[in-house]
Order: C-alpha cells, then sequence, then structure tokens
C-alpha cells in the first residue's frame, strides 16, 4: 500500500491542473495507512471521546476494527449511522444550533474522506475565503478588509438564510463531478449526506443541508461556497473600471484649489511693491482657501469611470465593498441574491443583508468597520504632502460585546441609581469559588487573554483594558468571598510589585503565576499575514507514534506478544488519580493513549465499571 502522504502530496500537485479529472480515489479507503493517519489527526480532538449513537467511541481502535471498515468499503456495503443530535447555544441570541455526533468508526473515514478533498481543493480555493481553512482565520478576513477595502463607499453585509441547512445534496455532487469521476467515492459522500440523525430516539431523514459536527463538513461547505467566490471574482472583472491613478478630482477641490492657484499668481506680479500688511492679508487668504480644499474629498465620488468591488468571505459570512453608487450597491446585492438562488438553491436574507453607507459601521465577524473620512495632511519623508488616514479601513470593537461577555462570565451586574442610572458593580464568581487559587487565576486570565487575542488588531483594542480591569477586580472579589475577608485584604495578601500574584506548588518546587499584565495595545496587524504556507499533504508528515505502537504488536501494558493491539484512550490526564497500574504509565508517560492487549484492556474497563 502507498504511503498516505505521497498519495495526498500527488493529488495536491494534480490540483493546480484546472482541467484534470480525479479518478479512482476510492480504492484508498482500502488503504490501512490512511486510517491509522486519520486516527492520529483526530484522537486528541475534544470530540473524539463522544459517543455516536452506538455507543462507541475512538477508544479501542485496532487494527482489526480498520480491516472491518476497510472489508466493508471493498463490499461497498459501507453505511454511515445517523449522527447523534444536540444543541448548542450560539454566540447571539438565545437561538441553539444543531450538532450532529457522528460514530466513531464514521469519524475515521469522514476524516479520510476530508484529507483527500482537501488535497484536491485547497489549492484551488479562493484567497477571498477564510472559514474552516488551514492557516486562515477570523483575523486574516479582518486584514484582508482592512488592506483592500481602502476608499470603499458601501458596504453589503452578506447574510445567507440557515446556509448550512439548506445545501442541495443534488447541487454539492454536481458541483464535486466537475473534478471528481470516482462514482463509488461521490457515493460514498453522498450516504454521509442522507445518513439523517436521531433525536430524541426518533430516526429523523436529512433532505438539505451539511451536517454541523460531521469531519468532512467544513471542506463540503468551503466546496459549495467557493462557487459564490468565483461568481464574485467573475463578477468584479465585470463591475472593475478605471485605474487609481488617473481618477477624476472632485469638482469641489479643484474648484478652491484653481481659485487658490489664481490668486498666489496674481499676487505674485507685485508683491513686491506692497505694504508688508497688504503681504499678510493676501498670504492669510491663500492660507485659508489652501485649508478649505485640503479638507475637501480629492475624488470625484460620483466618478461613473472608477468603480471598484472588493469581497472576502468566512464560512457563510461575506462582506462586499463598493466605490461607487447606492445603485451600484443594491444591483451587486441583486446578482449576488439572483446566483445563489439559481445556481446554489440558497436564499439572501432581505432581512440581514444590509446595505451600508460606509461612514457608519458595518458588523462583520463581532467588529465594526467602517471607513474613515478624515481628510487631515501628513508631510511625508520625502517631503511630499498626503492624504494617508483618507479612506483608511477602521475595526473596532463593539462596546456591547465586552460587556455582554462581562455578564456571561457573572464579573458584574448592572444596577440602577437613584436617578435612574446605569452603574456597573463587580461580583464574585460562584462557578469558580470552590477551586484552588491557581485554578482561579488560570480561568480568569484565559478569559482576558481569549477577548483580548481576538481583539487584538482593532484601533480601539485599548478599550479591552476596561474589561480586563472589571475581571480583575471581579476575580479580588471572588478570592475575598472564598476567604470570607476584605477585597483589600486581598490586595495585601496577593498584590506584589504591582502584580496579583498566586504561588503554587510543583514537582519542580514552588512557582508563581500573576494575573494578566502584557497590555492592551493594538497588536501589529502584519503578524498574521506572514504564517509560513505549506502544501497541505506537509501537515501530515510527521512521525505516526499510534500507528508504531500498533505495529509493535507489543502491549504496553503487560508486555505481552499480541497481534491486534488497541489503544486504549483517555478523555483528560488530569482525571487520573494513579491508583492502577496503567493510569500510573499514563500519567508517567503524559500521554491519553496506550497500546494494550485484548485481555489488558477487558481489566482496564472493568476497573472502571467497578469505581
Amino acid at each position: 500500500m502507498r504511503n498516505p502522504i505521497n498519495v495526498l502530496k500527488s493529488l495536491s500537485e494534480k490540483s493546480q491542473e484546472k482541467t484534470y479529472k480525479y479518478r479512482r480515489l476510492y480504492r484508498n479507503l482500502y488503504n490501512p495507512e490512511f486510517y491509522l493517519l486519520a486516527y492520529q489527526n483526530i484522537y486528541a480532538n475534544k470530540g473524539s471521546m463522544t459517543p455516536g449513537v452506538d455507543g462507541m467511541t475512538i477508544d479501542g481502535i485496532s487494527m482489526a476494527r480498520i480491516n472491518r471498515i476497510i472489508e466493508s468499503m471493498r463490499n461497498q456495503n459501507y453505511q454511515p449511522k445517523p449522527a447523534r443530535r444536540e444543541y448548542i447555544k450560539k454566540k447571539t441570541g438565545n437561538k441553539k444550533r444543531p450538532l450532529g455526533i457522528s460514530s466513531a468508526d464514521d469519524k475515521l473515514v469522514q476524516e479520510v474522506v476530508r484529507m483527500i478533498l482537501e488535497s484536491i481543493y485547497e489549492e484551488s480555493f479562493s484567497v477571498k475565503s477564510h472559514g474552516f481553512r488551514p492557516n486562515k482565520s477570523c483575523h486574516t478576513a479582518l486584514i484582508q478588509i482592512r488592506k483592500t477595502f481602502t476608499g470603499a463607499k458601501w458596504f453589503v453585509e452578506g447574510d445567507i438564510k440557515a446556509c448550512f441547512d439548506s445545501f442541495d445534496h443534488a447541487v454539492l455532487i454536481r458541483i464535486l463531478r466537475k473534478r471528481i469521476e470516482d462514482e463509488a467515492f461521490l457515493n460514498l459522500i453522498w450516504k454521509f449526506l442522507k445518513a439523517g440523525y436521531m433525536e430524541q430516539w426518533t430516526y429523523n431523514k436529512t433532505y438539505f443541508g451539511i451536517p454541523q459536527g460531521s469531519g468532512c463538513s467544513p471542506i463540503l461547505a468551503n466546496i459549495y461556497l467557493n462557487e459564490l467566490d468565483e461568481f464574485m471574482q467573475g463578477l468584479k472583472e465585470k463591475f472593475d473600471v478605471g485605474d487609481c491613478n488617473r481618477r477624476k478630482v472632485s469638482y469641489e477641490y479643484e474648484s478652491v484649489r484653481g481659485r487658490a492657484k489664481r490668486l498666489k499668481k496674481k499676487y505674485a506680479k507685485d508683491w513686491n511693491e506692497v505694504s508688508e500688511e497688504e503681504r499678510k492679508r493676501r498670504a492669510k487668504e491663500i492660507r485659508d482657501l489652501r485649508a478649505v480644499y485640503t479638507k475637501l474629498p480629492l475624488h470625484d465620488a460620483r466618478d461613473t469611470n472608477f468603480k471598484k468591488i472588493q469581497y472576502t468571505r468566512y464560512c457563510d459570512d461575506f462582506l462586499i465593498g463598493v466605490i461607487g453608487s447606492r445603485e451600484d450597491a443594491e444591483s451587486i446585492k441583486e446578482e449576488v441574491r439572483k446566483f445563489l438562488a439559481e445556481e446554489l438553491n440558497l436564499i439572501l436574507s432581505d432581512e440581514k443583508t444590509k446595505i451600508t453607507h460606509t461612514s457608519e459601521c458595518a458588523d462583520f465577524l463581532g467588529y465594526k468597520i467602517k471607513v474613515s473620512r478624515n481628510e487631515g495632511i501628513k508631510r511625508r519623508k520625502d517631503g511630499i504632502k498626503s492624504r494617508p488616514f483618507s479612506g483608511v479601513v477602521k475595526l473596532y470593537v463593539p462596546k456591547e460585546n465586552w460587556i455582554k461577555k462581562l455578564l456571561e462570565y457573572e464579573a458584574i451586574k448592572i444596577v440602577s441609581d437613584e436617578n435612574g442610572k446605569e452603574k456597573w458593580k463587580a461580583i464574585h464568581s460562584g462557578k469558580v469559588l470552590n477551586k484552588s487559587d491557581i485554578e482561579i487565576l488560570s480561568d480568569y486570565n484565559a478569559k482576558v487573554r481569549g477577548l483580548f487575542n481576538y481583539y487584538c488588531i482593532a484601533d480601539n483594542a485599548y478599550v479591552i483594558g476596561k474589561f480586563g480591569r472589571a475581571m480583575k477586580y471581579s476575580m479580588m472579589k471572588t478570592f475575598a468571598f472564598k476567604y470570607k475577608t476584605k477585597v483589600s485584604k486581598i490586595k495585601k495578601k496577593y498584590v506584589k510589585n504591582g502584580d496579583f500574584t498566586v504561588s503554587y506548588e510543583t514537582k519542580q518546587g514552588m512557582k508563581t503565576s500573576v494575573f494578566y499584565n502584557q497590555g492592551y495595545g493594538k497588536r501589529d496587524s502584519s503578524i498574521a499575514g506572514q504564517v509560513e504556507l505549506l502544501p497541505q499533504y506537509k501537515r501530515y508528515d510527521r512521525p505516526n507514534s499510534l500507528a508504531r505502537k500498533l505495529k509493535t504488536k507489543t502491549c504496553e501494558l503487560c508486555g505481552s506478544y499480541c497481534t491486534d493491539l488497541e489503544i486504549h484512550q483517555v478523555k483528560k490526564l488530569k482525571n487520573l488519580k494513579g491508583n492502577s497500574e496503567w493510569e500510573k504509565l499514563m500519567l508517567k508517560r503524559r500521554r491519553k493513549t496506550l497500546a494494550v492487549c485484548p485481555e489488558c484492556h477487558k481489566q482496564i474497563h472493568s476497573c472502571d465499571e467497578e469505581r
């Protein structure tokens, strides 16, 4: 059997040929090395130990189990199990998002399919797409907007109604067929799409949508929405006109500037003949005119010979920037709506898809975005005057977002004074009262760092400092409540050299940790754009320790020779107490996995049941 890395490399290299058709992909599902690589990729994931409808988890993976999957693939009778549906709360509002939890075997197969699809499609995806992609993130999407939306006059905030639940299965297969000519492989994907889900012990068929939670859902969603990316690129090529260096100057600017030039030329004729007082009056008149035109927009916003659109997408959210009229923005919105409806069977929400003037804020990925109207002049290093602030895209932290986080973390409560004015009051967090000092500090630090790290590229990132100070005071109140004392006494005990400091014991001796003190200044946005982009197959080209364990055929617990080892896996090492030999071995090696013989594996689980 071929090394999976070499297979993925070959697929990735062929992806550069747009007319190339992929055939005989399904045979890769006969390769046990692919499943071992898939297991290596997913075993550490948070949901890997969550059982599906059959109650099984990734724990107990073995070559025998992999071979059973391969045999069903050869016979083409592999049938994915329905996903177990759960609901998770959305970030905004009280609505919940459906999440499909696949069975353990399905997770393995999905990961193999995902790797194959990623190698085929990733290199051909648009640079405007940032969701669910390697080396891409919300930050890369926002930085792209900052760099490319300069001078935009209108925003079109795109929102696709129930996007992931509305994907048309037939349309998706049609899109896949553009590059893949392997009906067995496409049929496997079709089976996953039609597997259905179990909710309240009732089976439900799936007629539309991609199950959120499935391993190959993100790549399938990007393949589907890449059609929109390509449409927008075509629309941009058709819409864009004019040269940035030859833009029409606005009439108002040219009129006042021309008047200042004419006066300067007129006054120069008899400059040496007039009095000093008259010279000052003339100079002031010219300066006043210059002050007027330097504050006027340089370019004509109504210039029909200069139009541009920019586009950025993250998952199902997208933002379009338009240099043009509102009518142009309305026309673009209508063309996008028509394309989505006719080609992808998706609905553009009229209610949520807004057209906003860029002097006002658009909402995208939790940020407020607007375009600066500051016409201030600054002299460059070479002495030439320029307008470095005009048309620049600004990213802002919405105040309501960090206040909402404070309320969510139970760090403050909002009360009203006698005049009905709202005030914040820091409160202790009951959720962490029973934790140790270092755990309480770590919990607060994680929340502060998490929010700042997300908003660190904002132009007003410093406002997270207010969030940090409120969290710090809440933490001190939590300590005071825990030890039944006052905040002032907590400060005396824990504050050292200006930092809130907690000492804790480790095997290496006493250590200290402090409350977040790295500042809240705006971070250099260029860092996110300097990630070294490696071919996708390179990400998997690393030693596969789990595969090596299975191939050694030696039980790590009893040392016996065994041709069918199983991998025992636990969710978290910190849950182990070290009461048994296998727990001691895992803790010693600091690994969540152990290759054991079936007999030892039974004993491990029998001990768990006894507890």
